[in-house]
């Protein structure tokens, strides 16, 4: 018996590529909203701190994107738990910026302090992974 043409894996993974690359572009304009620096601005001008921020959120949502595949049959389902995701992604962010109030997390950042840089994209990975664990 034929399959259904929403049913072929090949239409099936092009429609998830699709939607999750949309979906990185709008939680990636989210990102950039409530960052007091301009990510890709500085990203241009080497700022390596905002490099290793933004790949960590990514690679995080990316990472949570690959586990609502993964456990997943609908692409709703799918768009979802990636949204749910990174609204969890986006409180980890407030949090680390709550729990070093001895320091301002964007303007470290902004000022390329590549340890800080460092803590969050490592933040963003591995929060991406409680996450994803937990996607069902």
């Amino acid at each position: 018996m034929a399959t259904s043409f929403w049913e072929n894996s090949v239409v099936q993974t092009a429609g998830y590529y699709t939607v999750s690359v949309l979906c990185m572009v709008v939680f990636l304009f989210i990102f950039e909203l409530v960052t007091k620096y301009k990510n890709w601005e500085e990203i241009k001008n080497g700022n390596i701190s905002v490099a290793m921020a933004t790949g960590g959120k990514i690679f995080g949502i990316a990472n949570v994107f690959r586990h609502s595949i993964l456990h997943h049959d609908t692409l709703f389902v799918m768009i979802g738990w990636g949204v749910f995701g990174f609204f969890l992604l986006l409180t980890g962010y407030f949090i680390f910026e709550f729990l070093t109030p001895k320091f301002n997390i964007d303007q470290e950042i902004e000022n390329d302090n590549r340890a800080v840089g460092f803590i969050s994209m490592i933040i963003s990975i591995g929060l991406s992974y409680i996450i994803g664990a937990n996607i069902q």
